[in-house]
C-alpha cells in the first residue's frame, strides 16, 4: 500500500470540527453547504468513529423516504413515545428540535450527499406496546456502499471489530446473517452466502481487505465520500488539547496534538466538539455509573479514543456537563473473549441470541432476572439491578443444544460454524447436564434446575408469566417465527451450554448540556460562544433512555447538520 500524503493541521479555518464519526462528518458537510470551510480532526489514526463498527440504524420519525412511501407516522406520537420513555427527565426544546429538524437533515443527507437510505418497513420501537410506538418507518438503513469509491482512503477507515467478521474479516449486513443462519436450509440462501463470500474472496486478494461496507460502515463511508468530494480536510492522529476564548469569551482557537508536536489552529466560527463521549475513560464511568461506583467491572464495545477529551476541553472552559440522567450509557451485555496476551476484550449480546427460543439468562443462583427478549439496554439495566442486588460481578447465558447451532450464542457463532475452539478456551461452557453445567458456571445447581423445570412448563405452552418473554411485537421480532406459539420461547433440552456476561455499554448517555441550536452552555445555562457539540460529546436528547435502534445516529445525523447551520450564522 503506497503511504498517503497528509496535509499538516492549517493555521486557520472557519469551522474546526472534532471527531470524525457520523456528528462530526455531518456537521462539517452542513457546515460546507452553508458556506463555511471546516477542518476535520480526529485522534485516532482512522476516521469513521463508532459509527464506523456500529449497527447503523438511524432512527428519525417522519423522515421524508418512509413517508413518500406512505408511511403513517405524525411528530405529535413521536413525541408521546418519547416522553412516555423519558420520563421526568423529558428536555422538549431538544426533542422538539429532533423531531422538527430531523426530517430535513435525512432529506438533506439523502439528496445532497452519498448517503444513500432505505427504511425498515417492519422494525418496531423497542417498547411496542407504548401509546406512540410504531412498528415501523421510523428506522433507516444506509444502502451497502462499495468502499473501493474511497480509493486509498478506504485504509484509513475505522475496519471492522474482528469478533463481528466471518473468514478474517467478512462483516454481514441484516440481510446476509437472514441468509447465512439458513444456508443449510434453504438454495436461496445457500446462494447468496456463495456469491457473497466469493466477492469477500475476491476483495481481499485484489484490496486486501473487504470493500463492501455494511451497516455502520456502510454510513461512514458515505460520508467520508462526501467529505473527501468536498475537499474538507480529514487529520487523523490529531487529538484536541485546549481550547482558547478571546476576551469576549468566545471559543475562537484550539491547541492540538499532531504527529508533528503542538500546534494551534483558529476557527473564525468556532469549534464542533463531536468526539463520541467518555466510554473509555474509566475515572468519569466511575462518577456517571453508579454500578462501577460500587466496584462492578464494566467493559465498553466503543473505540479506545473515545476517552471524553473533548468534553474536559469544554469543562475547562466553563462548560456544564449533565450527570442526571437516568443512565450514564447504553447498555449492553457483553461476554468476554481472551486475547494471546490474556487480557480480554468484550462481545456484545445485542440481538441474535438472548430473544431466541431456547436461550435464558441467570444469576449464579440459578435464578433468571429479566425478560431475555428485552432491548440490549433494558436487559442491561436488568443485568446491573440483578449485579448489585447479588453482590455478584457477572450472570450467565444458557442455551440448549438445538439453540445453539440453530441462532449461536455470543461469539460461538451457529452451525455449520465450529465450536470446539470456544470450549476449549473455556469462553463456552457444555455439559450433558443441568448440573454439570452448573458446577463448570459456580451457579446454584438446585437454583437452576427449578428455574428450567419452571420455565420449561410455562414454555411448551407460549407463556413466561415471570418475564413476559415474547409478548410484545418488538420481542417477537427478533424471535424465530418458526418457533410457534411463542417465536422467544421453547422448552430447553440437554445438552446445554453456558457464557458468562458482564455490564457493558456501546457509548455514553451523558454530555454537555446545548441548546437546541447545538451551543453548548454553561452552568449558569448561558451560551459559550462559538462552541458546539452534538453526537455522544452532547447530553442524549434521550437523558438515558434507550427508545429504539437508531437513537444515537438519528440525533447525530441531526444536530450535526443544525451544528452547521447554526456555525454558518455566527459570521464576524
Amino acid at each position: 500500500m503506497r503511504r498517503i500524503d497528509r496535509p499538516d493541521l492549517p493555521e486557520r479555518c472557519d469551522l474546526l470540527v472534532v471527531g470524525s464519526g457520523a456528528a462530526g462528518m455531518a456537521a462539517a458537510i452542513s457546515a460546507h453547504h452553508h458556506g463555511l470551510k471546516p477542518v476535520i480532526i480526529e485522534k485516532a489514526g482512522v476516521f469513521g468513529g463508532s459509527t464506523a463498527v456500529s449497527g447503523g440504524a438511524i432512527w428519525v420519525p417522519c423522515n421524508p423516504i418512509a413517508a413518500a412511501d406512505g408511511v403513517q407516522d405524525t411528530p405529535e406520537s413521536a413525541r408521546q413515545y418519547l416522553q412516555n420513555m423519558i420520563g421526568d427527565g423529558f428536555n422538549a426544546e431538544l426533542v422538539d428540535a429532533f423531531l422538527a429538524k430531523g426530517p430535513e437533515a435525512i432529506g438533506f443527507f439523502h439528496e445532497k450527499t452519498a448517503l444513500k437510505m432505505s427504511y425498515r418497513e417492519l422494525s418496531p420501537d423497542y417498547h411496542s406496546d407504548a401509546e406512540g410506538a410504531a412498528e415501523g418507518g421510523r428506522v433507516l438503513d444506509a444502502l451497502d456502499y462499495d468502499g473501493k469509491k474511497l480509493g486509498k482512503e478506504l485504509y484509513r477507515m475505522r475496519p471492522p471489530i474482528a469478533d463481528f467478521t466471518i473468514l478474517g474479516g467478512m462483516p454481514l449486513g441484516r440481510p446476509d446473517i437472514f441468509h447465512f443462519l439458513r444456508l443449510t436450509k434453504s438454495l436461496e440462501s445457500a446462494v447468496y452466502a456463495t456469491k457473497t463470500i466469493a466477492k469477500y474472496v475476491l476483495d481481499r486478494l485484489t484490496w486486501r481487505r473487504n470493500t463492501r461496507l455494511v451497516m455502520g460502515a456502510a454510513v461512514s463511508g458515505c460520508l467520508a465520500e462526501t467529505v473527501f468530494t468536498l475537499n474538507i480536510p480529514v487529520l487523523t492522529d490529531h487529538e484536541l488539547i485546549k481550547l482558547d476564548q478571546d476576551e469576549n469569551g468566545r471559543v475562537h482557537a484550539a491547541e492540538v496534538k499532531t504527529p508533528k508536536g503542538l500546534r494551534r489552529i483558529e476557527a473564525s466560527h468556532g469549534v464542533v466538539l463531536s468526539a463520541g463521549g467518555y466510554p473509555q475513560n474509566a475515572a468519569r464511568r466511575a462518577v456517571t455509573f453508579e454500578h462501577a461506583r460500587h466496584g462492578l467491572p464494566h467493559y465498553s464495545m466503543s473505540p479506545s479514543a473515545s476517552t471524553g477529551g473533548a468534553i474536559n476541553a469544554a469543562e475547562a472552559v466553563g462548560a456544564a456537563f449533565v450527570d442526571s440522567n437516568t443512565n450514564g450509557g447504553f447498555w449492553t451485555p457483553v461476554s468476554l473473549l481472551r486475547n494471546k496476551d490474556d487480557s480480554v476484550r468484550p462481545f456484545p449480546h445485542l440481538f441474535l441470541d438472548r430473544a431466541k427460543p431456547g436461550v435464558i439468562a441467570v444469576g449464579h443462583d440459578g435464578q433468571r432476572f429479566v425478560n431475555e427478549a428485552s432491548s440490549y439496554h433494558d436487559f442491561g439495566q436488568g443485568l446491573i439491578a440483578k449485579l448489585m442486588d447479588s453482590g455478584q460481578h457477572s450472570a450467565w447465558l444458557i442455551a440448549d443444544q438445538r439453540a445453539m447451532r440453530l441462532y449461536g450464542l455470543g461469539a460461538a457463532h451457529a452451525y455449520p460454524a465450529r465450536i470446539g475452539k470456544h470450549i476449549d478456551s473455556g469462553y463456552l461452557k457444555r455439559d450433558t447436564t443441568l448440573e454439570g453445567l452448573a458446577s463448570q458456571c459456580g451457579i446454584a445447581p438446585q437454583g437452576l434446575a427449578t428455574t428450567v423445570a419452571e420455565f420449561n412448563a410455562a414454555a411448551v405452552r407460549g407463556e413466561d408469566p415471570a418475564f413476559g418473554k415474547g409478548s410484545t411485537s418488538y420481542q417477537r421480532y427478533l424471535g424465530d417465527p418458526e418457533n410457534t406459539p411463542n417465536p422467544c420461547l421453547r422448552a430447553l433440552e440437554g445438552p446445554f451450554y453456558a457464557i458468562e456476561i458482564f455490564a457493558g455499554d456501546i457509548g455514553t448517555s451523558m454530555g454537555l448540556d446545548v441548546t437546541a441550536q447545538g451551543e453548548v452552555k454553561d452552568y449558569q445555562g448561558q451560551v459559550i460562544p462559538g462552541l458546539y457539540a452534538c453526537g455522544n460529546d452532547a447530553n442524549s436528547i434521550m437523558s438515558g433512555s434507550y427508545p429504539g435502534p437508531g437513537i444515537t445516529l438519528g440525533p447525530a445525523l441531526t444536530f450535526g447538520y443544525i451544528v452547521g447551520q447554526t456555525a454558518a450564522k455566527e459570521r464576524n
